[in-house]
């Protein structure tokens, strides 16, 4: 018995929003060590980018990511300066 290959993955263009909120939430794979949390902070990161979504605190406080070597405070902060980075880059296109 044999298996299919899996499906082809297209990856995301480098400029799109999608892959500047994972590619935020991969950043910080020293403070969130599980690729789940990464994955559900990508995901928020990404909703929160095209405007639907909670804003940074609340996403970090309500997702209960497993942090370590570093403050929730801290983490927040951090991706806050990643987020506005981005947002910048966003608006001179």
């Amino acid at each position: 018995m044999t298996s299919l290959p899996p499906a082809p993955v297209k990856p995301y263009p480098e400029d799109s929003i999608e892959k500047k909120a994972y590619g935020i939430a991969e950043s910080l794979s020293q403070f969130l060590p599980i690729m789940n949390d990464r994955n559900r902070l990508g995901f928020n990161l990404y909703r929160h980018l095209k405007g639907e979504g909670d804003d940074i605190p609340t996403i970090v406080k309500t997702n209960k990511f497993t942090i370590e070597n570093i403050t929730k405070d801290e983490l927040i902060e951090l991706i806050q300066l990643k987020v506005d980075e981005v947002k910048k880059e966003l608006l001179l296109k």
